[in-house]
């Protein structure tokens, strides 16, 4: 695999946060999710659950609940007070709306998502209107007593069913007046405690579901006002559910960090009579899962633990494969780590502020797989934090580490940075020219000298850095034929010749830089771009997409190179495809130019151009597992994937020089210690 001096990076701090609220298309292509501290992310179904949007948060926006309507239009409601439309090709707020009756707690949409219904604080029930452009205040639907936590639209859209503290009631839409007000908590003598209902869910066939404080999901008629089951799945609090598209399942998640799949059985074999059927719990979180949804094909939670599961439902999965995987998503599917090679800096992004550190360093030298003592200890530079409550978009720090770039929702800010001895000094750079914000991405030229910041609309403006600490705009780089969708991803060549820019379309443009013009675009693939980077000796685009495929385009030559076409034809090992955690960084190694260097959360990968492609019989094993075999069973496996595992879960990697190499962990139970306390469960003998 080759041999690096490598500095193991556990001092990023981050603590992603946690799922709030989850929202299933309607088609079931994507998902949208928010968390605790307002950002809103979606994730693309085909494109192997990629995350192919955030758009971050906001101090003074929580979410409490998400919907689409009107096809693909995304709403989001919290405790605001607001009604949000996103701007999804654009990666930003559309339009907000005051719902008028204070702190929301719940939206839902119609079955044909033309109407928002909204649960407010005040205890109304408000009806909006979607219309072009935006939404419309239609009408109040009767107010009583009690927050509204929880809303749930019957298919035909005659009725809503409005949960609150203790009790829920059926809302007729048409004449606004409630038709039945039910008790949740009548057949408990004397309680001492309030019902609290979180989740509720009119079926088509007049069946309310409640899930409440008290562990229990039960099944109403409400036309008779009676209680048809009633099942204690838990000790503590059912928060959330969600019901299948034929409504023959549900999936409850509780307080406790487990969830619960109830599914519509017959109790003879054969007969008509059915009855719900609870299965056992799955304990995939350690905190509260907030948050359920419901996929034609599996079951989605999210979790307090800031943690995303998708669990696939096998009797819909016709054989074991590539969608039988059960996935864990808990760090972004985008860099937050910059690396400034020439001056061994490390920029660590947060949602309010940025950390400058740098690396340590040692003066031993060992053998492969030793500790070398540390000389001095890695060194905590500066935080610079972002005014305002807007989150932070992009950031990144030049090579030569004197150039530091962030940008929020409104303002782009660019910062020279001086190391004098022990001491560092940041200075804002006056006058940065007034381009619309945000910028989505930054990422400056090798030699420090250009900033290429991401626009919307596949816009690339290229600024020239100035000394002593200014800034000029020179270009913006359009694509020819337009777009809507903002640039997400940048790679320049390290000649500054070119440039690649991936935008929501999924479009990858190259540019020249010398003249400023579009040079040409890469064949479309059907799926997300998630890493990219050029080859510096031969210009070559080397591509990661969202599905574990791998490309190399020859940017000269206009072409795919004749090793992307042999990957192309031998086809890449199964157990690689079966991977469900996307490539987020690609680079290269500058002793060897077959060797291209790639990783993901799991693991980091050299691949060797100059050796053959695995076949599917051969063991994809990491170097660790294949040091223990024999010389000859050893080169018996030898092949182009070099993998290694020991550095879990790896959020950033990059080559400082030709033998040394920086990777960034944050080891899972770090961060999940700095989280409240989770519900505590008893345990056997304990």
């Amino acid at each position: 695999m080759g041999e690096f001096e490598v500095h193991r990076v556990r001092f990023f701090g981050l603590v992603p946060a946690g799922v709030r609220c989850l929202a299933c298309h309607p088609r079931g292509a994507r998902l949208a999710l928010a968390r605790t501290d307002g950002a809103v992310e979606v994730y693309n179904f085909a494109a192997n659950y990629f995350q192919e949007k955030v758009i971050p948060g906001h101090d003074a926006r929580s979410v409490e609940s998400l919907c689409w309507a009107a096809g693909d239009r995304l709403f989001g409601a919290g405790l605001g007070g607001d009604i949000t439309e996103y701007d999804l090709p654009g990666l930003s707020v559309a339009r907000a709306v005051d719902g008028g009756g204070g702190p929301i707690w719940s939206m839902v949409a119609n079955s044909t998502g033309t109407q928002l219904a909204i649960g407010c604080e005040d205890g109304s029930v408000k009806i909006f209107q979607v219309v072009p452009g935006g939404i419309q205040f239609e009408r109040n639907l009767d107010r009583r007593k009690g927050r509204v936590l929880c809303l749930s639209w019957h298919p035909s859209g005659t009725q809503i069913a409005a949960g609150s503290i203790d009790f829920f009631r059926v809302i007729d839409v048409t004449s606004g007046q409630t038709v039945q007000r039910i008790m949740v908590n009548h057949q408990v003598e004397k309680a001492q405690r309030e019902c609290v209902v979180w989740a509720i869910a009119l079926l088509s066939s007049g069946t309310v579901v409640s899930a409440d404080s008290f562990g229990r999901v039960q099944f109403w008629d409400w036309q008779q006002g009676t209680l048809a089951e009633s099942h204690t799945i838990s000790t503590s609090a059912a928060l959330s559910l969600a019901v299948s598209e034929k409504e023959d399942s549900i999936v409850v998640g509780t307080s406790t960090g487990a969830t619960y799949q109830l599914q519509l059985l017959p109790v003879k074999l054969g007969g008509l009579e059915k009855r719900w059927v609870r299965t056992k719990p799955f304990q995939f979180h350690s905190h509260d899962v907030r948050a359920v949804a419901h996929s034609p094909t599996a079951l989605i939670s999210g979790g307090l633990d800031a943690q995303l599961v998708i669990r696939p439902l096998m009797e819909k999965v016709q054989k074991k494969g590539y969608d039988t995987v059960l996935r864990k998503f808990t760090f972004p599917h985008r860099r937050l780590v910059s690396c400034a090679r020439k001056a061994r800096l490390l920029l660590f992004q947060f949602s309010q502020y940025l950390e400058l550190w740098r690396l340590g360093s040692t003066e031993e030298t060992g053998k492969d797989g030793e500790v070398l003592p540390v000389c001095r200890m890695p060194e905590h530079l500066v935080q610079l934090k972002s005014k305002g409550p807007e989150h932070i978009y992009c950031s990144c720090v030049s090579p030569c580490g004197t150039w530091v770039g962030y940008s929020t929702a409104s303002r782009f800010q660019l910062y020279r940075v001086r190391c004098d001895g022990d001491g560092v000094s940041l200075r804002k750079v006056p006058k940065v020219p007034k381009l619309l914000p945000p910028a989505y991405q930054l990422q400056f030229s090798a030699d420090s000298e250009s900033l290429f910041v991401a626009s919307a609309r596949g816009c690339v403006h290229v600024f020239q850095l100035l000394e002593p600490g200014g800034c000029k705009h020179l270009h913006t780089l359009q694509p020819p034929s337009g777009c809507s969708e903002a640039v997400y991803l940048l790679a320049p060549s390290a000649d500054g010749h070119w440039l690649a820019a991936v935008s929501g379309d999924w479009a990858i443009h190259i540019y020249n830089l010398k003249c400023f013009k579009h040079h040409c675009v890469v064949p479309t693939y059907d799926c997300a771009v998630s890493a990219l980077a050029i080859h510096p000796s031969t210009n070559n685009l080397v591509i990661a997409y969202s599905d574990q495929q791998l490309l190399e385009f020859s940017i000269p030559e206009k072409q795919y190179t004749s090793w992307s076409r042999a990957v192309q034809s031998w086809g890449l090992h199964r157990t690689w495809l079966e991977r469900d955690s996307p490539i987020t960084h690609i680079t290269f190694n500058p002793k060897n130019a077959s060797h291209i260097l790639l990783h993901d959360t799991y693991l980091l990968c050299i691949l060797d151009k100059s050796l053959p492609l695995p076949d599917d019989s051969a063991l994809l094993m990491n170097q660790s597992a294949l040091k223990q075999l024999p010389e000859t069973a050893r080169k018996r496996q030898l092949h182009a994937f070099k993998i290694c595992k020991k550095f879990q879960p790896l959020l950033f990697m990059d080559l400082l020089d030709e033998n040394c190499l920086v990777v960034v962990e944050r080891p899972i139970m770090d961060f999940k210690t700095q989280l409240p306390l989770p519900v505590q469960q008893k345990k056997f003998g304990t």
